[in-house]
């Protein structure tokens, strides 16, 4: 039961109106002088050092008569503070922001009078120039350029193309990306993530080529995560991606400048995130995570042939080692006579089934991998190689394994290697334990239940909306010339359909025939 509110007189009612009014009013005053720039130098300076808590790299430096300097020492490059604006403002007469804006040679300047901006601004390495009685602070962007030097891409080598790769700055990877595409359409939008740690996040795209649908969804995911913070950009993709259950990478991370311009001119977007060296493109499919960039710059005949022999060698890493342990655990059937005498004798002495064979000598492999990517990288490479060669030696001897599986799960594990993308290999290192296991159980009964739920699953996949699966499912011949194979240049004239680009043709459908061409010209 609820209960009633008791009544109350006219003039009861009036007061308690007007008593509500004038709380309102009060709250809002104070929330108006709360939020905006006090004229008093002395309020201004109490006001920021309240807003970031005295923080000891705060620096508040008076320039007489009446200016006031306020930034942070880490994050303001000095010499551009001495050199271009100190000595600008000493030498000068400055009583408006008018005329500081007139003296001072720094191109990024503004006016605000929100104490939220002014903050906002100075943790990004900005120097606050208030004048003493006005209201407005002027704005001196200065960030310090700390940074690593370009270097080449440490996990996505190629012979043949370009050699720089992303370093963790924001403003060099945007740079890297104007030098290749100099075009005005190429647009740079700025959008902040985080509550704690207010991370800039930049998203590319060419106007007129990449379709306005998935420019919306993807800057409405961005805007709409309510997170502490994104440190890296392997975490934005995680919380952006369609399916953040699923094993499988919906997006692509990159550490290559021309990869990621290649693909904003095939019509997709490309994040950027301040403080990561890797690059989020978006849509991608899952044949085109078995795809280099140096496919583009080989001849076509080589290009097919290398992207045939990754689809072939991830297919054999994950199906290799389930195949041996069905086979010898329920179809004996399936071996050659040939081999059954020296598969017999290999596995004389061995005490195990196959299946723990097979998950023990996988996951010794798996613990080598992971100390050498742990250790230094000298140091690492040692112990990969001479820790496999004892460790398979020993286990030889000492008749916990056969020969063959260890030839079996070393073949496995280097096919594994030739996915160009770090991410898409980690999935296939993995799901290799789960059909191993389904192999142990129900043979080759078990590795089609394994198969038939992959396949299930990749069908039901989206990247940004679009199909996981294309250019295969749903079909689109057209897409095929570049995907498992790649025809020459002169056929692959049309920009991949699962972007929904608004311009389709890359450039003129029609291969290049030189005595057109001087037909032409005469």
């Amino acid at each position: 039961m609820f209960k009633k509110k008791p009544k109350l007189s006219p003039a009861k009612k009036q007061s308690a109106v007007e008593s509500e009014t004038n709380n309102q009013q009060s709250t809002e005053k104070k929330e108006s002088t709360e939020s905006t720039v006090s004229p008093l130098g002395k309020d201004f300076i109490q006001a920021v050092t309240n807003a970031v808590h005295n923080t000891s790299d705060l620096i508040v430096k008076p320039i007489p008569p009446n200016l006031t300097l306020i930034y942070i020492d880490t994050l303001v490059d000095n010499e551009v503070l001495k050199d271009h604006i100190i000595l600008d403002l000493l030498r000068s007469r400055n009583d408006s922001p008018e005329q500081i804006f007139s003296v001072l040679s720094v191109p990024e300047l503004e006016l605000s009078n929100k104490i939220d901006e002014i903050i906002s601004a100075m943790m990004n390495g900005t120097v606050l120039i208030h004048i003493e009685g006005h209201s407005q602070v002027v704005l001196a962007n200065i960030p310090t350029n700390e940074s690593r030097s370009l270097a080449a891409p440490e996990n996505e080598s190629q012979v043949i193309g370009s050699q720089v790769g992303f370093n963790e700055s924001l403003t060099t990877n945007v740079s890297l990306i104007r030098r290749y595409i100099k075009n005005p359409n190429l647009c740079n939008e700025k959008l902040v993530v985080g509550k704690q740690s207010k991370t800039t996040v930049t998203m590319l795209y060419i106007k007129d080529v990449a379709s306005d649908e998935m420019v919306n969804t993807l800057r409405q995911r961005i805007s709409d995560l309510e997170v502490d913070s994104v440190l890296d950009s392997s975490i934005l993709e995680q919380l952006i991606d369609d399916n953040s259950l699923s094993i499988f990478p919906q997006m692509l991370l990159t550490e290559r400048p021309d990869k990621f311009c290649a693909e904003l001119l095939n019509g997709k977007l490309g994040v950027i995130v301040d403080g990561s060296a890797l690059a989020i493109i978006s849509p991608h499919s899952f044949l085109e995570f078995f795809q280099s960039q140096e496919d583009q710059n080989l001849r076509w005949q080589i290009a097919t042939f290398a992207r045939l022999l990754r689809f072939g060698a991830v297919v054999l890493s994950v199906f290799l080692t389930p195949l041996y342990v069905a086979a010898l655990t329920f179809h004996y059937e399936v071996i050659p006579q040939t081999l059954l005498v020296p598969l017999s004798e290999s596995r004389a002495l061995v005490p195990f089934p196959p299946i723990f064979e097979a998950l023990l000598l996988e996951l010794i492999i798996e613990l080598l991998r992971e100390a050498g990517v742990r250790l230094p990288s000298k140091v690492g490479q040692t112990i990969g190689i001479v820790g496999g060669i004892v460790i398979g030696t020993a286990a030889v001897q000492a008749g916990i394994t056969s020969n063959i599986l260890i030839i079996i799960v070393a073949l496995g594990a280097l096919s594994s290697f030739t996915t160009p993308s770090y991410m898409m290999g980690n999935v296939i290192r993995i799901i290799r334990f789960p059909l191993i296991v389904l192999a142990g159980l129900w043979g080759f009964y078990g590795i089609m239940l394994g198969l038939c739920f992959i396949l299930i699953h990749l069908l039901r996949q989206k990247s940004l909306g679009s199909p996981y699966t294309a250019p295969f499912y749903p079909p689109r011949l057209l897409d095929w010339r570049d995907s498992l194979i790649r025809l020459p240049l002169p056929f692959t004239f049309k920009r991949p359909s699962n972007t929904r680009p608004e311009d389709e043709d890359k450039y003129e459908p029609e291969p290049i025939n030189p005595e057109k061409n001087e037909q032409k010209v005469k």
